[in-house]
């Protein structure tokens, strides 16, 4: 892919029907993908609220975060970024040009040598685990308890890197031939696994549930790479060792993979930058930051991830033709349907947030304060959830015309970005600084991509999107008065309780009414979209 703008010769005429089997395509797979990721978040809230039921916010709990976010933040960059955007595009175009058999022996060269690679990886990861946290967490080694607890729980926890990679890149060859719902419901087996670790061994045998946690992860790698290993065959791929190393597909691969490492997964690098000035701060500022960010990954896992997972293939294979132009309009359906999810999911988050976080973490070693320094953290958090959320798929675009190197260069000056407001805002806003900083390093990488894009494409129906996104952000607004209007309908400090939990849910369901009724008067595409989903799911 060059940098010189496309001609307009290269997509003078615009296949309209290609546009509508490919929108078709990818709100379906999106569908699917939601719904598992759906029960993931779901499943996933109720493994926080177990983490803060016998963990809380204190010491130990900021060990296990730190130690946690090492190999999720692993997971992000070479799993879910890079592995993804180079494996999914050069296994399409294998497709294309050589068939399925071909197809079958690239996934099988990657994975063999993948998993050779991860293995080297993960013993130097354990080797030299002291020196990771002492970069991740430089303000832990001022506590020489919690600096070596972070350590042994990062041990435990790393070779979970091994097993996820490999799950990543299996779930690229599953969703390349149209198969969704396996690689989506992978995650809710490491939900299920860690609430059960906790519950068991830490409610009835005494055990600290920083230990049972980090054992259930590694448990729970291993299951996720078996589910996917059982579905190869439904769609005509063994897995065999293949040391086929000279296979110029793999070496397309290796040339997208270094900077898509980077340019694929700078929200978690900016989050790692704040789990790192976060660990300088008193106690509780990574944990807050933690539970914050979960809140955060609801919709943008349900909305944003899922779509950004379904449109790599689609894109991937309107650029393996040629057609531009319906790859753009595809780009604007799928940030018309993200924002049409997560504008009223962010003004939803901002007005409840403390009400959310006092019903699902306040008991135990959770305390009001804590919800209250979280909900702190949410709210600048959730200024960013749309940048997040179209970064997803306005970089999903460019990894579908083999660019990965043009998201590495913008990443590097968010990176920088997210660095100095970080550093420039944790000292009067503490742990909400450094929220707010990652949100405003996400809206600088969307809008420098954005922009590029369509300098390089050359088009982008503007007038239709603005239009549409002028409705979502209106009745977005109408859903925000009615929240505002009937949050104070209790006592929030109270915590969890019968009450406060149904005044919750009839927040949440009158704000999705009252949502959804004025999108309806004021006529969004978007709605189209979703009723021809559910019709099609049932």
């Amino acid at each position: 892919m060059t940098e010189k703008p496309i001609s307009s010769q290269e997509f003078s005429s615009e296949r309209s029907e290609a546009v509508e089997i490919e929108k078709r395509a990818m709100t379906k797979a999106a569908g699917v993908v939601g719904f598992w990721t759906a029960l993931s978040r779901i499943t996933g809230f109720i493994r926080d609220m177990a983490v803060a039921l016998f963990m809380g916010a204190g010491s130990g709990a900021d060990a296990f975060f730190v130690a946690f976010r090492i190999p999720n933040l692993l997971r992000r960059l070479f799993a879910e970024g890079a592995l993804t955007a180079a494996f999914i595009p050069t296994y399409i175009e294998a497709l294309q040009e050589k068939g399925i058999s071909e197809a079958a022996k690239l996934a099988q060269v990657a994975f063999t040598f993948s998993a050779i690679v991860l293995t080297l990886v993960t013993i130097g990861g354990v080797t030299f685990t002291p020196y990771v946290v002492e970069v991740i967490a430089p303000g832990f080694g001022y506590d020489p308890e919690k600096f070596n607890l972070t350590v042994e729980l990062t041990r435990i926890m790393f070779p979970y890197i091994f097993f996820i990679s490999l799950v990543a890149l299996l779930s690229g060859a599953l969703n390349s031939l149209g198969l969704f719902a396996a690689p989506a419901a992978a995650p809710l087996l490491l939900n299920i696994t860690m609430i059960g670790s906790v519950m068991v061994f830490s409610s009835h045998y005494k055990c600290p549930a920083y230990y049972s946690l980090s054992w259930a992860v590694i448990v729970a790698g291993l299951l996720q790479l078996l589910l996917q290993i059982f579905f190869l065959p439904k769609v005509g791929i063994k897995l065999r060792p293949n040391f086929g190393f000279s296979n110029p597909a793999l070496k397309k691969m290796g040339k997208l993979f270094v900077p898509a490492a980077l340019g694929g997964a700078v929200y978690q690098v900016n989050v790692l930058v704040g789990t790192i000035l976060a660990s300088m701060l008193p106690v509780g500022g990574v944990s807050w930051l933690y539970y914050a960010d979960r809140l955060v990954e609801l919709p943008l896992g349900i909305f944003a991830i899922a779509l950004g997972t379904a449109i790599l293939p689609s894109m991937s294979r309107l650029a393996g033709q040629g057609d531009y132009r319906a790859l753009m309009r595809s780009l604007s359906f799928s940030l018309g349907l993200i924002a049409f999810l997560t504008i009223p999911a962010s003004v939803g988050l901002i007005i409840l947030r403390e009400p959310i976080i006092a019903t699902l973490f306040q008991r135990g070693l959770f305390t009001y304060a804590d919800t209250q320094e979280t909900a702190f953290a949410l709210l600048f958090y959730t200024l960013g959830l749309w940048a997040y959320s179209g970064l997803k798929v306005v970089t999903q675009a460019f990894f579908s015309l083999k660019d990965t190197r043009t998201p590495l260069w913008v990443s590097i000056g968010a990176v920088v970005t997210n660095l100095g407001c970080g550093l420039a805002l944790m000292g009067p806003m503490r742990h909400g600084g450094l929220a707010f900083a990652t949100a405003i390093s996400a809206a600088f990488n969307l809008a420098i991509l954005f922009f590029i894009l369509i300098r390089r494409i050359g088009f982008f129906p503007m007038r239709e999107f603005a239009i549409s996104l002028a409705k979502v952000i209106f009745a977005s607004s109408l859903m925000g008065v009615f929240l505002w209007f009937f949050r104070d309908a209790t006592q929030w400090s109270h915590g969890i309780s019968l009450k406060n939990a149904l005044i919750l849910v009839g927040l949440l369901t009158g704000g999705i009414v009252t949502f959804f009724a004025s999108a309806f008067i004021l006529g969004c595409g978007e709605l189209k979209s979703l009723r021809s989903l559910i019709r099609s799911r049932k």
